[in-house]
């Protein structure tokens, strides 16, 4: 029996697909252990997987609410995590996984887990780096739109070498934000990244496995050497039980109900987005479902209800059509609902994750900073009335039912073991 180690930071979606590779290694006779924030434990522990805790997010900042606010609303969000969220955390973080992985025979990194190649030079263990999104991949044959410079996507006509000479410049930016890890391995004596952290610093030699569906993007001749893609490893998290008894007498209650959901970080943010949903399905005259996370909407109209959480496997394939962010978990689950799609996107991979998907033909997009009653009103009447949006999405459902992500990479890392 091998004994594997995850590191991860952030959302749920950023600790979903772990679990869900974790629970495979388990199933296989392996032993799986993440390391993530504190706040995760209870998500980790009841899927009975190993947990050991790193300092949480919320402790570097204080106050959490404000820090997600700034991260994912106000400009410069992406240094923001970096220097402020990331960074500070960075040699506790070492720490923590440089005891973890005592007895440990393979780790395994996420893109913010920037320690796990620290650790496995210092332990000479082997290590498996993972990319959640395309965008992770920063390929310029395949350039990714970032939110922060939305214009270079405009010109990607242009193709691979202005891209290269591009992020060239964005190397030495993100670079910059990275000088604490950098110091950091110096410090320690371990060898220097080939680039930034963010960028081609984050690549293992060993195996580099790409955790999202191949409908999103093709290899690129610039990816890094032993790239494969396992597809999503998706998994649902926690269920309340009474909850999905209501939610099933809701349904039966009636047509089939317009999904609208933000994830777990973007429904900390979600200012004026239920209102729009409200509206836009009173005027369309669509039963709904929101799913607030935190939030209290008070008295809703006839036909429109509120949970806090559901599985989206158990929601999201019963649904008229789904209404999201395009974060990469909430995604996952809704191309394998076979339900049409409007994506409004705010920060990070979501425009990104959403410009893939429409360019499926299973949703329109509307970033969430310009959404309005009017404007998801007139999204929704487009993908519910014309087929070819359901018509793609049925035939992408079928296509990823014979994907198993988790099996995929839990089998890849046995064999790296092997």
């Amino acid at each position: 029996m091998a004994r594997i180690l995850f590191s991860t930071m952030g959302s749920l979606g950023d600790l979903h697909p772990y679990i869900a590779v974790a629970k495979g290694l388990l199933e296989r006779g392996h032993d799986a252990v993440i390391a993530t924030n504190g706040e995760h434990r209870s998500s980790v522990e009841s899927a009975r997987v190993g947990f050991v805790e790193t300092i949480p997010t919320a402790s570097v900042q204080g106050d959490y609410q404000a820090a997600m606010e700034r991260m994912l609303t106000a400009r410069g969000g992406e240094e923001f995590l970096v220097r402020e969220l990331v960074m500070p955390q960075l040699r506790e973080t070492h720490q923590v996984v440089l005891e973890a992985a005592t007895g440990v025979d393979l780790l395994v990194s996420q893109t913010l887990g920037m320690t796990v190649s620290i650790v496995a030079e210092q332990r000479r263990l082997p290590w498996v780096a993972t990319l959640l999104t395309p965008m992770s991949l920063m390929s310029t044959c395949d350039p990714p739109l970032i939110p922060s410079a939305a214009w270079l996507f405009a010109l990607r006509r242009l193709g691979p070498r202005f891209h290269r000479a591009a992020f060239a410049m964005g190397r030495k930016q993100v670079f910059a934000w990275e000088a604490p890890l950098h110091a950091l391995r110096r410090e320690l004596g371990v060898s220097a990244l080939a680039g930034p952290a963010l960028f081609d610093g984050q690549y293992s030699p060993y195996l580099n496995l790409a955790l999202f569906d191949r409908a999103l993007a093709a290899p690129q001749p610039d990816w890094p050497a032993r790239t494969e893609i396992t597809g999503n490893p998706v998994y649902d998290g926690e269920v309340d039980p009474d909850q999905l008894v209501e939610f099933r007498a809701f349904l039966a209650e009636g047509e089939a109900p317009l999904v609208f959901a933000l994830g777990s970080l973007t429904v900390l943010v979600a200012g004026s987005f239920w209102e729009h949903a409200v509206s836009a399905s009173v005027r369309l005259g669509r039963r709904a479902v929101l799913l607030t996370g935190p939030a209290q909407l008070g008295e809703l109209p006839p036909g429109i209800r509120a949970f806090p959480y559901l599985p989206y496997s158990a929601v999201f394939p019963h649904a008229a059509a789904v209404v999201h962010q395009g974060g990469i978990g909430t995604l996952a689950r809704a191309m394998r609902s076979g339900r049409p799609q409007v994506i409004v996107p705010l920060a990070f991979d979501q425009p990104d994750n959403a410009h893939r998907t429409a360019k499926l033909g299973v949703a329109r997009v509307i970033p969430l900073r310009r959404l309005t009653a009017t404007k998801l009103g007139r999204a929704l009447e487009c993908v519910l009335g014309e087929p070819r949006y359901e018509q793609a999405a049925t035939r992408l459902a079928v296509e990823l039912e014979a994907v198993d992500g988790a099996a995929c990479a839990a089998e890849r890392l046995i064999a790296m073991l092997a």
